[in-house]
């Protein structure tokens, strides 16, 4: 410790990249402005957060609606055993180079948002229990599964983005991009929690299993626009050199 602290000096980085905050969001609105692509990206991730963050709050009223004693520790280490599961299965699609993340992505949302129509789903067609308490009921384990089946899609959803992420955006300007996009998402999230107790449950799902169907539909767009852009590099190869990057 001694010799590191006499013999090293301290790494301040460059001092031209030194921005005020409001140069650095000024900066990250004109690249989201200049390029669809950076756009979806951003609008996909938040839609997908926003879904997740309102799921994180709404699995136990849903599996409990009849004050049923639910395993809480059993139920969210079967959650983390499936965003695992969903893990291993996106390091495995992304180490081929085929299906591409843009592609398989959408398949992911779409299973997403069907597994949070499932409460809707058995609360217009499975009878609810007419006992209180006891243990979690026929329509609460069907939902379970559907659960399990939407973490095990955030498993597959975080490094896919992230692939994505490295792909279409400046590293330079990544974080503050993304942040930009946070910001409307928190403020979303918390309007909802604090209204959580003013819709029914299956209100709350509805727009979430909404929300991830416009992913898909965006996740489709990014992949049709990945793709042109692609071709148009391919058959033209000198104009991506004639392009200026863009300054962040």
């Amino acid at each position: 410790m001694a010799v590191i602290l006499s013999s090293w000096t301290e790494n301040y980085g460059d001092p031209s990249e030194n921005k005020s905050l409001l140069a650095q969001f000024k900066a990250a609105a004109v690249a989201i402005a200049s390029d669809e692509k950076i756009a979806l990206l951003g609008a996909i991730q938040s839609l997908f957060e926003g879904s997740m963050y309102t799921f994180v709050f709404l699995w136990t009223p849903a599996l409990s609606s009849n004050d049923e004693e639910i395993p809480h520790g059993f139920i969210f280490a079967t959650f983390m055993l499936a965003s695992m599961l969903g893990s291993s299965i996106a390091s495995r699609l992304l180490a081929n180079s085929s299906p591409k993340a843009e592609s398989y992505m959408q398949v992911v949302f779409s299973v997403s948002a069907v597994s949070l129509l499932l409460p809707i789903v058995t609360n217009f067609f499975v009878e609810p229990s007419k006992v209180r308490g006891g243990g979690i009921s026929f329509s609460g384990s069907i939902q379970l599964l559907g659960f399990c089946a939407f973490e095990a899609c955030v498993g597959i959803f975080w490094p896919s983005i992230m692939k994505m992420r490295s792909q279409y955006i400046p590293e330079e300007a990544r974080s503050t991009i993304m942040n930009f996009f946070r910001i409307p998402l928190n403020i979303f999230v918390c309007v909802v929690l604090y209204n959580v107790n003013a819709f029914p449950i299956t209100i709350m799902f509805g727009m979430c299993s909404i929300f991830l169907f416009v992913a898909c539909i965006l996740q489709w767009r990014l992949m049709v626009i990945a793709d042109k852009t692609k071709i148009e590099e391919y058959s033209y190869p000198n104009r991506a050199s004639e392009v200026e990057p863009l300054s962040i």
